[in-house]
C-alpha cells in the first residue's frame, strides 16, 4: 500500500462534498462505499473482520485523533460547539471500537504483518499532520470527513459487534445539516473552500489505502 496515495477528483467544492456524503449516508446500510463486501462476507468473514477492527484501532484509536487535534485550533463560536460535539461523540466510538477489538480475539496471522503494522503508522501520522495543520479550513476539513465517513465504517463495527452479541450503541456523531453549516461557515473564502476539501479529500484518501490493506490482506491469507 502507498503511504501517500494519489488522489481522485472526486469533490471539486464543499457543496459537492456534502452532497456525497448525504447520498452514502442515505443508501442502504451496506460497506460497499465504505470497504470490499469480502471483509463482512464469506468463511473467513470473522478473521476479516477482527482484522479490519485491529487496523481500525491503529489509526483510529488512540487519544488524541483527528477530531481532538483539530478541535485545538477551532476558535470560533460555530467551529467550537461543532467539534466539542464530534469530539464526545468520537471519544464514544474510540470506546466501542476497542470494545470490539478486545472481544473479536488477535489479529489474524498474516504474512508482512511488521509492514503493514508500519504503513498504518504511516497513515496515522499523514493524518495527525492534517488535524494540526495551520493552513485555515484543512484540519475542519479532516475533521468533518472523519465524522461523515465514519458511520459508514460504523456498519462494518455494527456487523462485528452483532456477531459477537454485542449492542452497538448509537452513534452521537454531527449530523449532516449541522456540519454542512460548519462547512459553510468555515469555507468563508475561496482559499478556505480549497483547503476544506484538501483535508476531507486527503483523510478519504487515507481510508481508501486502508481498505486497499485489508483487501490484500485478507486475499494473502487465503493462499
Amino acid at each position: 500500500m502507498s503511504q501517500s496515495p494519489q488522489l481522485q477528483p472526486q469533490t471539486r467544492n464543499v457543496a459537492e462534498m456534502l452532497d456525497l456524503a448525504g447520498r452514502r449516508l442515505r443508501a442502504p446500510a451496506r460497506i460497499a462505499t465504505c470497504a470490499p463486501r469480502g471483509l463482512s462476507n464469506g468463511p473467513d468473514a470473522m478473521r476479516n473482520l477482527a482484522d479490519a477492527v485491529h487496523f481500525l484501532c491503529l489509526l483510529h484509536g488512540r487519544h488524541p485523533g483527528v477530531i481532538d487535534l483539530a478541535a485545538r485550533k477551532a476558535v470560533d463560536p460555530v467551529s467550537r460547539q461543532w467539534m466539542d460535539e464530534a469530539a464526545d461523540a468520537f471519544a464514544q466510538e474510540r470506546a466501542f471500537l476497542s470494545k470490539i477489538a478486545a472481544a473479536v480475539g488477535p489479529v489474524p496471522s498474516t504474512q508482512g504483518q511488521d509492514q503493514c503494522e508500519a504503513a498504518v503508522a504511516a497513515q496515522r501520522k499523514a493524518l495527525d499532520m492534517l488535524a494540526e495543520s495551520d493552513r485555515h479550513g484543512c484540519a475542519v476539513g479532516a475533521a468533518i470527513a472523519l465524522t461523515l465517513d465514519w458511520r459508514t465504517i460504523r456498519v462494518l463495527l455494527d456487523i462485528s459487534a452483532q456477531r459477537l452479541d454485542m449492542a452497538p450503541p448509537r452513534c452521537a456523531l454531527p449530523d449532516l445539516r449541522e456540519t454542512a453549516r460548519l462547512a459553510g461557515a468555515v469555507a468563508d473564502t475561496p482559499a478556505a473552500e480549497r483547503a476544506l476539501v484538501f483535508g476531507a479529500q486527503q483523510l478519504i484518501a487515507q481510508h481508501s489505502g486502508l481498505w486497499d490493506l485489508l483487501e490484500a490482506r485478507a486475499a494473502s491469507r487465503t493462499h
